[in-house]
């Protein structure tokens, strides 16, 4: 009898590390909250690479179009 109350307590006292362990409420928020800004970093600088290299291309585009007006007719 000693031996089956020494493995229920045993199995409760795992049981209940194994519940207790993990994050807090407070440390799952933060963890959230520090994704959503990564998330939000990351988007906003692949928005102004974007947004970088379609400038680039339109100013391209435009210097190669105008490039054939400004030569002299023969």
């Amino acid at each position: 009898m000693k031996k089956v109350l020494s493995i229920i307590a045993l199995s409760a006292l795992a049981t209940s590390m194994f519940v207790a362990c993990g994050p807090s409420e407070a440390e799952k928020k933060k963890m959230e909250e520090d994704a959503k800004r990564i998330a939000d970093s990351l988007a906003n600088a692949i928005n102004a690479s974007i947004s970088a290299a379609v400038d680039t291309a339109a100013k391209a585009a435009d210097t190669t179009a105008a490039a054939p007006a400004t030569e002299e007719k023969k």
